[in-house]
């Protein structure tokens, strides 16, 4: 298998220009280093940078723009909650593997991580069993992480447990966390909040929707479409039927819209990724709403 690792930062830099990698780059540690007293040094202003960091009086000196760094006040460590189970197999919004959305989501973050000297550990599972890897710093413990999930899904023959991920990590995480969930649309349960809020109150909490592919296509494409836990092939007769996808549409977007006012009023950052081509520029836009509430 090519290293996955390898596959993250090709996308990772082909669908970012320098810019906007700067401003990931930048957002992620506005997000999750805080801001120490402790003055490190001067640069040249880049795009992204805060205002509010700015240097007024060497910029006036040296006649460009100049920000200040600061020593980061500690190390952070950053998990990943990973459904693995068998609705994981299915097909993104993009008719791709939502399995690569996953490994892609959680590798940029990681990347991330690892770029500025933060540590990451992963829980995944499905409804039989949750498992937690070791705490990792390095890009060889990343690869193990991401062929793991691609590992587990692809092994899974059980049904996703969202509520039991999250369950796990409320009962087993103590120390203060960067808790990043990556799960699908399934709609949320009374205890997904429950254990929602009680992570909330200890850790700081992305959730990440991988938005699932349309379950009822046009007849144009003829292509049979098959649930991945149930096993059931949607028949060919209803492919197209405007009253389903009518049907279908505004379910989806009342369980989202549930699902965003859950999340609001916990203050979650959240985001849905509708496929591997706009993954980096929505993660993006995420870390850049999470660092500017924060001026």
């Amino acid at each position: 298998m090519a290293s996955l690792i390898t596959q993250v930062k090709s996308k990772l830099f082909i669908h970012s220009t320098r810019k906007s990698l700067h401003a990931l780059d930048g957002a992620y540690a506005s997000l999750l280093h805080g801001r120490s007293l402790d003055f490190e040094d001067l640069r040249k202003y880049e795009y992204g940078d805060q205002v509010r960091d700015i240097d007024w009086r060497a910029t006036a000196r040296l006649g460009t723009p100049l920000v200040k760094r600061h020593r980061a006040m500690r190390m952070h460590t950053v998990l990943f909650v990973v459904d693995t189970g068998r609705s994981m197999s299915a097909l993104a919004s993009d008719e791709q593997p939502k399995k690569d959305l996953a490994i892609l989501a959680t590798g940029v973050l990681g990347v991330l991580t690892l770029r500025h000297g933060d540590d990451f550990t992963t829980v995944y599972g499905d409804s039989t069993k949750v498992r937690r890897l070791a705490p990792g710093r390095s890009e060889g413990a990343l690869e193990h992480a991401l062929r793991t999930l691609d590992k587990a899904i692809d092994e899974s023959s059980a049904p996703s447990d969202r509520d039991a991920l999250l369950s796990f990590a409320t009962r087993t995480i103590s120390r203060r966390m960067i808790v990043v969930v990556v799960t699908d649309e399934a709609p949320v349960t009374s205890e997904t909040e429950r254990m929602l809020r009680r992570l909330r109150v200890q850790h700081d909490v992305l959730w990440l929707t991988l938005r699932d592919a349309e379950p009822v296509l046009d007849h144009s494409t003829r292509r049979a479409r098959t649930d991945v836990d149930s096993r059931w092939q949607v028949p060919d007769f209803v492919q197209g039927d405007q009253g389903i996808v009518q049907e279908l549409t505004a379910q989806r977007e009342a369980d989202a819209a549930h699902l965003a006012e859950i999340l609001t009023r916990l203050e979650i950052s959240h985001t849905v990724l509708d496929g591997q081509d706009d993954a980096v520029t929505q993660l993006l836009q995420l870390l850049n709403r999470r660092s500017n509430a924060r001026l």
